[in-house]
C-alpha cells in the first residue's frame, strides 16, 4: 500500500511563518482552502479538484502544490476550516444541558449550511485539526460540569456527535433530488398502499410527526440524550453516598 510522503496532520497543526527573506507567496493555505470550501458549497465535494480550485484562484495548478502535496491535504484544511472557533457556548452561568444544547445545535448547523462536509469527514485518513477538535474539547469541558464520570465523558461525546451526524445523514437522503415535502408526500403514499405490513408507521403518521419537521426529531433525541446523562450522573451519585 502506498504512504502519502507528508502527513496531512503536519500541514493542519504545523502553521509556519513565511519565510522574511525572499519572495513572499501570493497566497495563503487558508485562502486557498476558502475558495475550495466555496466551491463545494455551491456545487458538491467531488467539484473541488485542484484544477479547479486553481482556475478560480486565477493560478496554475502546479502552484497549488507549493502549498499542499494533494487533494487529500487540501480536504483536511477545509475541513478545519469551516467551524467557527468554539468560543463559548452559552453564559457560564447557565445549566450545562442548555449550554450543550447549544453546542449540538451549531454542529448541526454546519452540517445544514456545508452538505459536504459529512462525507468529507467520513473519508478522511488523518486526525481532527486543531480548531475541529476544539469542539470536542468544548463538549468534554461542559459534560465534566455535569457531574459525568471522566470515563463516560468521551462516550456521551460520540453519542452527540453521532445524533448529529445521523440527522445529517438522514437530511441528505430526504432532500436527494427531490424536495422535503415531496419524499413525506411519497412516504405517506407507499404506506398507505400496503397499510397492513405498516400499522406502527402509519401510527406515526396520523399523530402528525411527519409534518413537524426534522427540528423537532433533532431536538427529541437531543433531549433523550442529555436525559440519559442525567441519570446516569444521578445513579454514579447514588452509588458514591455512604450508606449509614
Amino acid at each position: 500500500m502506498a504512504t502519502r510522503k507528508t502527513s496531512s496532520a503536519n500541514l493542519v497543526w504545523d502553521k509556519k511563518a513565511p519565510p522574511s527573506r525572499g519572495p513572499q507567496p501570493a497566497l495563503t493555505a487558508s485562502q486557498i482552502a476558502r475558495v475550495a470550501i466555496q466551491v463545494a458549497d455551491a456545487e458538491s465535494l467531488e467539484a473541488v479538484t485542484m484544477q479547479r480550485v486553481a482556475r478560480e484562484l486565477k493560478v496554475t495548478t502546479m502552484a497549488l502544490y507549493r502549498y499542499f502535496p494533494g487533494k487529500a491535504d487540501l480536504l483536511d484544511l477545509m475541513i478545519d476550516s469551516v467551524p467557527d472557533s468554539p468560543i463559548n457556548f452559552g453564559k457560564p452561568s447557565l445549566p450545562w444541558s442548555a449550554r450543550l444544547k447549544t453546542w449540538a445545535t451549531r454542529c448541526r448547523a454546519i452540517y445544514r449550511d456545508h452538505p459536504w462536509f459529512l462525507q468529507a469527514t467520513s473519508v478522511r485518513r488523518s486526525i481532527m485539526g486543531p480548531n475541529e477538535l476544539s469542539w470536542m474539547e468544548a463538549a468534554l469541558d461542559i459534560l465534566a460540569e455535569s457531574g459525568l464520570a471522566p470515563q463516560d465523558r468521551y462516550p456521551a461525546f460520540l453519542a452527540l456527535i453521532g445524533h448529529v451526524r445521523g440527522h445529517a445523514t438522514f437530511q441528505q437522503i430526504r432532500t436527494y433530488n427531490e424536495s422535503p415535502e415531496t419524499w413525506v408526500s411519497d412516504l405517506v403514499r407507499a404506506l398507505k398502499s400496503q397499510a397492513h405490513r405498516f400499522p406502527s408507521s402509519l401510527a406515526a403518521l396520523d399523530s402528525g410527526v411527519f409534518s413537524k419537521g426534522s427540528t423537532r426529531a433533532f431536538d427529541f433525541g437531543l433531549d433523550c440524550i442529555l436525559e440519559g446523562i442525567r441519570a446516569r450522573v444521578r445513579q454514579r451519585r447514588t452509588k458514591s453516598r455512604p450508606r449509614s
